[in-house]
């Protein structure tokens, strides 16, 4: 990029956007850019909402392909359900959503917990994804630092991030649901299990690994996933998690580190790989 360059508008406004009824929760989506071909499906961070986690990417992807960006179980405009919140029923409903707007293939990103998201829909509805973008995220414990599990044990509603609280009261003002999605979103980390290295191998979509040089994962685990996923490649940027995406809790700059990022993103989506020649 050359200074001065103006990659991407300020914000990113959907072409469509509102609420699928998926295994008995009312999901917000929303679909960005105007592109034909294979969509792009965003999944946010833990106790985030959309702009949250991709307001900064997203005009930039909105730019170059179709997006589609959602809201999991009891964050943002999601209405919960009678269950607890997890990774695979998570993926179980991102799978409900893309059947429900009729997409038989998309990419897939997701940013820490929506990482996690994204490697279950990868791992339990294989068919659905072509290509995945895993970021910031572990697929064990020992994989954080541990600074992130001391963190956990004191996670209380009354020390979530203030931007958090504001950003989710800003598109729905229930205090309650808040706190629920709180609640929730917390368990699901202190109960973090383990994901077996078997499954991670069962990846097929191609996979780009990314996280910043000073993020939560540590560096020896993303260079492990390379291993065990079949092909996959390693992006680390300068920053802490979710720097390099302009994440709205994390980064307190101006930086134009999202637009590298989204920039980067699409290379890996857009690459196709050559057809091997015969000897």
């Amino acid at each position: 990029m050359r200074d001065g360059d103006n990659v991407s508008t300020p914000e990113s406004r959907p072409l469509e956007s509102g609420h699928a009824p998926v295994n008995g929760i009312n999901m917000y989506y929303e679909v960005h850019g105007g592109k034909d071909g294979v969509p792009l499906v965003l999944l946010h961070g833990g106790g985030s909402t959309i702009e949250v986690t991709f307001g900064k990417v997203l005009p930039v992807f909105a730019g170059a392909r179709k997006v589609i960006a959602l809201e999991e179980q009891a964050h943002g405009r999601t209405t919960d359900r009678n269950a607890p919140i997890g990774f695979e029923s998570s993926a179980d409903d991102v799978a409900a959503l893309l059947r429900y707007l009729k997409i038989d293939q998309a990419d897939i990103f997701g940013f820490s917990n929506g990482a996690s998201v994204a490697l279950q829909v990868a791992i339990q509805h294989p068919q659905l994804v072509r290509k995945m973008v895993f970021a910031s995220s572990i697929t064990k414990r020992a994989g954080a630092q541990p600074q992130l599990w001391e963190f956990m044990k004191q996670a209380d509603f009354s020390n979530m991030p203030q931007p958090l609280k504001d950003a989710f009261l800003r598109v729905n003002p229930n205090v309650q649901q808040l706190k629920t999605m709180h609640d929730k979103d917390a368990a699901r980390m202190q109960s973090f299990e383990d994901v077996p290295d078997d499954s991670v191998r069962s990846v097929s979509a191609p996979t780009l690994i990314v996280l910043g040089d000073q993020d939560i994962v540590k560096l020896e685990h993303a260079l492990e996933l390379t291993r065990l996923i079949a092909g996959a490649r390693l992006l680390i940027l300068p920053g802490g998690h979710g720097d390099y995406l302009g994440e709205a809790v994390m980064t307190h700059r101006h930086t134009r580190y999202p637009e590298l990022t989204a920039r980067l993103i699409n290379e890996f989506l857009d690459f196709e790989l050559s057809p091997r020649k015969e000897k």
